[in-house]
This record gives structure tokens, sequence and C-alpha cells, in this order.
């Protein structure tokens, strides 16, 4: 694939399951380590020069997306990694930044995630919000704002239609892959 950088940093590479799939136009720096299924959109920066980046199964990351963490400093010694587990759908243009991303959350288009913030398992952030730092999104809650605040309770209904949304970009992924060899 052409135009996609994924640089060492510090004497770190990046980590990347064979099955992801990563478009043009990303770039991938450092201690970054991305799971099977996985995939990064168009345009996506993944920066961890100052502390560790989680991605796990079959989450997405979608076009023009930036991840990055928060360095150790004094009163707060390992700093604000960025975890994002398995299963996760992360809208267009979002902004992840040195939080917790549990299996199965989502995040919305434009919506920002700020250090120490950390979204549960079937947990939504609705698109263009901003969850400060150090707040807990729990299961099951939808929160929408800037700051962002409880809004409402997902259904079952809601939970399934996230998880035929992780599908879809596995499956997704794999045309584009497929349609960028040629």
């Amino acid at each position: 694939m052409n135009d996609i950088t994924i640089a060492s940093f510090n004497g770190i590479a990046p980590r990347i399951h064979d099955s992801a799939f990563i478009a043009p136009g990303c770039r991938i720096i450092g201690d970054v380590e991305i799971g099977p299924d996985v995939s990064i959109w168009y345009n996506c920066v993944i920066r961890a020069d100052v502390n560790r980046i989680r991605i796990g199964a079959r989450t997405n990351i979608q076009d023009g997306t930036v991840i990055h963490c928060d360095s150790p400093k004094p009163r707060r010694p390992d700093g604000f990694p960025t975890i994002i587990g398995e299963d996760v759908l992360v809208g267009h243009m979002a902004m992840i930044h040195g939080c917790t991303l549990e299996d199965r959350a989502f995040v919305g288009m434009g919506a920002m995630v700020m250090d120490g913030a950390r979204i549960c398992q079937d947990a939504m952030l609705a698109a263009g919000a901003l969850l400060s730092p150090g707040k807990v999104i729990a299961s099951r809650e939808m929160w929408m704002g800037r700051p962002a605040s409880f809004s409402r309770t997902l259904t079952d209904e809601q939970l399934a239609g996230m998880q035929q949304g992780v599908a879809h970009y596995v499956e997704n992924g794999r045309r584009h892959a497929q349609a960028l060899k040629g």
C-alpha cells in the first residue's frame, strides 16, 4: 500500500496484525499495537511517541481520526496511554487522547475523548460530544453535548445495531484492501 507512514519512534515500531486494513494516508508512529481484523480508515493519525496505544480486534477507526496519548508526569508517572478494546466503533474525525475505550464502546463522528476518560463496554459518546478528562460513561449509557453528560440508556436494539456496524466494517475493510491491490 502506498502513501502510508509506519514509523518507529525511540526504537519502538508499530505492531500491526496481518489481517488489519490500513488505508492510504494513514500515519502510525511509535508504540502502537493493532489487532486482528482492525480497520484504520483513510488519513488517520495514530501517534504513540510519549506513551503506548493499543487497538483491539475488529475495532474500526474511521477516516480522519487522530489518536494520541499523554506522557508520564511527576504526579502521574504512568501518564495516560490510549487503550481501545475489541469491537469498538470510532466515527469519522474523532479525537481520542489518553483514554480507555472498553470492548464494544462507540465514539460518534467528530467526538473528543480526553485524558483519563473511560467509555465502558456497550456505551456511547454521541457525535460532536466532548468527554472531559477523567469522566466515565457507564455501560449502556449514551452521553452527548460539550461537555458531555448523560442523555439516556441504550436499548438492546441499539447495542445489536452497533455490533452489526462492527461486522460491516470488518467486511468493508477486506473489500477496500482487495480493491487497493489492483
